[in-house]
């Protein structure tokens, strides 16, 4: 299953839509009135909570590591993740053990479950405790492999909403789900409007809150036609629901992310809330939507007595988006003094794609060694785990008028005291040693026991320890401490310095270190002045035991040597695909201390690491969309911003279907026997147009030009369907427009005993739209297909 079924990015500021937007800066002529009273969602905080990961163990239907691995039958580790942020674990009372390398501080690396209820009472203990008001239960199609352990999620969403007053709602994303328009229903008339009875389910003008996340988006994962979003939407307000939309970033225009023709669609819900993840990097583009698209947006809700419920977001960790909390203070001050009726958060606990606010790991110590995922502190400003849900608390009190509208944000990254300036910068860092013996790993040198201590293998000297500070800096002295009861010994010790990793500088000469218990232990030398990032001990001897020993190494610096991001990668290009895989190539960046490799990512998924400037990305599906940035990194660590975004779709598998889950349109339908039923792949749902009103069409876009030359009708294979006969072309299009045709006007029979299918084959040709005409029908007075399937032969 997709990691995220969210991820859909787009081209930002230099693209086309912000590009041809009017640059609008009006506001509005006075703070915009709500459409309606404060509830529980209008002048509230929510925030998006998925509470969708599992663990071997746990008792979860579903089994395995949910969300956590790509193969959820394998523990998470470097090369088996679909996480690119790791949760601070202190406050969880079970954890589930990984295959990820131990912690930075040397501790096991372990997750926590969703399926437990101490990790949801934790979750919203935090809610409370930092103001967010109500959570948006995320349901993707319950029908699948995850509808029970989704189903016993609302249970234990709904316990501890009521345990600390907190308000819930459900989130239906339709994404993926071919069959929504009836299972939808179902879902949520025999399952989820039981919880409605709930004290905490969220209510808004005295009705019971539903979104609906996912009509009108582009992607071929959302293939649907307005008509039966537009009729499940008017069902739920028929239920006597207050519908929240969750709907493409440019809803209004109906470009970009959004499909044309969805107006009607989006302007029936009661509240719309557009999507923003992955669409701006920076506070100037932010400040670019506001005036190019949220103003409009919330004027064109005003007008129509829609409550506007913009989407507000932390900003991706792992692509460095963050600036230690200024761009989310941005996004919320902008939609604040634009006079937005509530937040949506986006999102609370995704730390698949690094937007969580949820806490976070706060440095390298607390994260796996080595395994390139970014800490709170990424941007070298220290932030403790749970800035991002004070930064939401103050902007909540902001949003409700009990802070005064400022944009300086006002929350500090620490709380308390933060760490001053020059201090010991190997504190929890990671580390590595050519030896370890016993269970003395590298780490304890740089916990905060004196008591642990590393200790090399044995077998002659030399050996080494070193430590990454993270950054380069101007080192000018070392501390080493071993365990203040140990007696006097005295060992040989070599300082090196490098910024790279790889190219070492001496920095102080081999010497004798002398550790005596009479003085704690404890040797602090005075160094030259060294550019430093890795800062390496090499020791040759030691008086007192056959191997190398450090309890605790500082090191201290005059301060940060200034160090620039790469310049970000260019000209992105598709060189070659194939079913299964892209490969790319772009334009090498450059940087003060030299360009280490690059980063291929899908979304926030790291999907290919390089050194050189080509890469081909593997095991991807056929005939999808598939969208690809690249960042590039240097050698102290720092990450460059993304490379304009190209999306390319990959070929079909060989004689397969081409059509199946691809956009679809029509002439006419009736009830709901839509176009999109023609290639859903269910058998038994189908389209069938307006009655008495040949001639009538139906036609699938393939997403590209494609060769064709072979199609399969069908009708539902049910003996309840006699035999019929059709007279249909088959007509083709480049462009949507202009039609040839492919196969003549013929009748077609339907025989329930040769299983209702006709199959026409023709000339080969090049088209991206495929038509079906009918023109007559004996055993219905309208066009009726269950199935339109187009191969290559």
């Amino acid at each position: 299953m997709a990691v995220s079924r969210r991820r859909f990015v787009t081209s930002v500021l230099a693209g086309s839509a912000l590009a041809a937007a009017a640059s609008t800066t009006e506001l509005l002529a006075s703070p915009a009135q709500a459409a309606s009273p404060p509830g529980d969602v209008v002048g509230k905080v929510t925030v998006g909570y998925q509470g969708w990961f599992s663990a071997p163990g746990d008792s979860a239907p579903i089994g395995g590591w949910w969300h956590w691995s790509r193969d959820r039958f394998q523990p998470p580790s470097p090369s088996n993740t679909t996480i690119v942020s790791w949760p601070d674990m202190r406050e969880y009372t079970r954890s589930y053990p990984t295959a990820y390398p131990n912690l930075g501080n040397g501790s096991p690396a372990t997750l926590f479950s969703s399926y437990d209820q101490q990790t949801v009472d934790t979750h919203f203990r935090w809610m409370q405790e930092y103001g967010c008001d109500t959570a948006a239960l995320q349901r993707f199609n319950p029908m699948g492999d995850e509808g029970p352990t989704r189903d016993a999620m609302t249970q234990k969403v709904r316990s501890a909403a009521e345990r600390y007053n907190r308000k819930f709602y459900i989130m239906y994303d339709v994404t993926d789900w071919l069959t929504f328009q009836a299972d939808i229903k179902t879902d949520w008339t025999t399952k989820m409007s039981a919880y409605t009875a709930s004290s905490a389910y969220a209510r808004q003008n005295g009705k019971p809150v539903v979104c609906i996340w996912g009509f009108g988006f582009s992607e071929p994962s959302r293939p649907f036609p307005p008509g039966p979003c537009l009729e499940v939407i008017n069902w739920f307000k028929a239920q006597g629901c207050y519908v929240i939309g969750g709907v493409p970033t440019w809803w209004r225009q109906g470009i970009e992310d959004s499909r044309p023709g969805f107006l009607d669609v989006y302007h029936a819900y009661n509240a719309i809330s557009p999507w923003m993840v992955y669409r701006a990097r920076t506070v100037e583009e932010l400040d670019s939507y506001y005036n190019n698209v949220n103003v409009g947006d919330m004027a064109d809700c005003a007008a129509r007595g829609i409550d506007y419920l913009p989407c507000v977001m932390p900003g991706d960790l792992a692509g460095g988006h963050r600036k230690h909390g200024d761009f989310y203070w941005r996004h919320i001050y902008n939609m604040v003094r634009l006079g937005s009726q509530g937040l949506y958060v986006s999102m609370y606990d995704e730390y698949n794609e690094g937007n969580q606010i949820a806490k976070t790991s706060e440095t390298q110590a607390t994260t796996p060694a080595g395994a390139n995922i970014r800490a709170l502190d990424e941007d070298g400003v220290a932030c403790s785990s749970d800035y991002y849900l004070r930064i939401t608390g103050d902007g909540g009190r902001m949003l409700k008028g009990q802070l005064a509208l400022t944009p300086v944000r006002p929350t500090p990254p620490m709380v308390g005291t933060p760490p001053p300036t020059g201090g010991n910068l190997a504190a929890g860092r990671l580390t590595s040693a050519s030896s370890q013996g016993g269970g003395f790993p590298s780490g304890n040198a740089v916990d905060s026991n004196v008591g642990s201590y590393w200790e090399s293998g044995g077998g002659s000297f030399p050996h080494w320890w070193q430590v990454d500070l993270g950054a380069s800096h101007q080192v000018n002295k070392i501390v080493l401490r071993l365990p203040a009861g140990w007696g006097a010994r005295t060992q040989t010790i070599t300082v090196q310095g490098s910024v790279d990793g790889s190219a070492f500088s001496t920095i102080a000469a081999a010497s004798a270190f002398t550790f005596d218990p009479a003085t704690g232990n404890t040797v602090t030398r005075t160094l030259t002045t060294t550019t430093a990032r890795y800062v390496r001990l090499s020791i040759s001897g030691n008086t007192g035991w056959a191997a190398a020993q450090l309890a605790q190494v500082e090191v201290y610096a005059g301060s940060t040597v200034p160090d620039n991001p790469p310049s970000t990668p260019s000209g992105l290009t598709v060189t070659g695909k194939t079913s299964t895989s892209v490969s790319l190539a772009w334009t090498a960046s450059t940087d003060d201390t030299g360009v280490t490799g690059y980063q291929v990512r899908q979304g926030g998924n790291v999907v290919a690491t390089v050194t050189g400037t080509t890469a081909t990305v593997s095991g991807l599906s056929p005939s999808t969309a598939y969208t690809f940035t690249v960042v590039a990194r240097d050698a102290a660590g720092n990450t460059s911003s993304a490379s304009s975004a190209v999306t390319v779709t990959t070929d079909a598998a060989a004689n397969s279907d081409l059509a199946r889950g691809r956009p679809t349109s029509e002439s006419s339908h009736v009830q709901s026997y839509g176009s999109g039923n023609v290639v859903d792949g269910d058998a038994n749902s189908y389209w069938e147009s307006a009655n008495n009103a040949f001639p009538q069409w139906v036609q699938v876009d393939l997403g590209a030009s494609r060769t064709v030359g072979r199609v399969v009708l069908k009708l539902p294979p049910s003996s309840a369907w006699g035999s019929r006969t059709q007279t249909l072309s088959v007509q083709g299009s480049t462009d949507g427009s202009s039609f040839g045709t492919l196969v003549g006007s013929a009748g077609r029979t339907f025989d329930p005993g040769s299983g209702n299918q006709v199959t026409l084959t023709f000339a080969a040709a090049q088209t991206r739209y495929v038509r079906i005409t009918v023109t007559g029908n004996t055993g219905w007075p309208a066009g009726q297909l269950s199935a339109l399937e187009v191969y290559a032969s």
